[in-house]
């Protein structure tokens, strides 16, 4: 049942990555293309739980796991709020942090032996240094980052940036259940990536013009 859980949860996040970037096609707003590869991230996240649900868990499904979920998604999440936000040289970071997070994911030595079933804990297999601490800094930045500006814009579109503070809310209280089974987990990431799907795209309160200008005034 946490393998189909997962598995669902993963085609929920990859179809609204999908949706994502057609918008990016159609609007040519580059935030929507980094929070496409931030929900892509997640549904491969959530593929790796499958993975590991299903055939037992193991070196090379933790590592994935670990690289979409621990390391790409809350980064690249930040990376999109701030390109909403103005911020033009969020982009060429998140590029140069993605390309870091991959190498350090794929370099990483994983040691120890994994039970067969529920996510293992990082700090089992993984040494604090250089994974667990990137991971630890880029996720604080990059959710600080999301509710930060949702929280600064939020007189401008107070739908959208309630449904992506309870996003990001959800995704938490996912990973705070990882213990208590891989469901929970699966669970949070749905409900995280269907809620971050509808802030992203909910319409703002003000026409786009004086949007664009309220979000410059506020963040500067």
């Amino acid at each position: 049942m946490d393998a189909l859980l997962a598995f669902a949860a993963a085609l929920v996040a990859l179809r609204l990555a999908g949706r994502l970037a057609a918008r990016r096609r159609e609007t040519g707003r580059t935030e929507l293309a980094v929070w496409a590869w931030s929900l892509a991230a997640y549904a491969v996240a959530a593929g790796a739980i499958a993975w590991g649900e299903a055939a037992g868990w193991d070196g090379r499904a933790f590592r994935v796991y670990y690289a979409a979920g621990g390391l790409l998604t809350a980064p690249l999440l930040g990376a999109g709020s701030l390109l909403l936000a103005g911020r033009r040289w969020a982009a060429p970071a998140a590029l140069l942090y993605a390309g870091l997070a991959v190498g350090v994911a794929l370099a990483m030595p994983v040691h120890g032996t994994f039970a067969p079933h529920g996510i293992p804990a990082a700090q089992d297999h993984l040494a604090f240094l250089p994974a667990r601490l990137l991971a630890i800094l880029a996720n604080a930045v990059g959710t600080l980052a999301v509710v930060a500006i949702a929280l600064a814009s939020i007189r401008r579109r107070p739908l959208g940036n309630a449904l992506i503070v309870l996003g990001v809310a959800a995704a938490a209280l996912g990973s705070g259940l990882a213990g208590l089974g891989a469901a929970g987990s699966a669970l949070g990431i749905a409900a995280g990536a269907v809620l971050l799907y509808a802030g992203f795209v909910a319409p703002s309160s003000l026409p786009e013009g004086n949007a664009a200008r309220t979000v410059t005034a506020t963040e500067t």
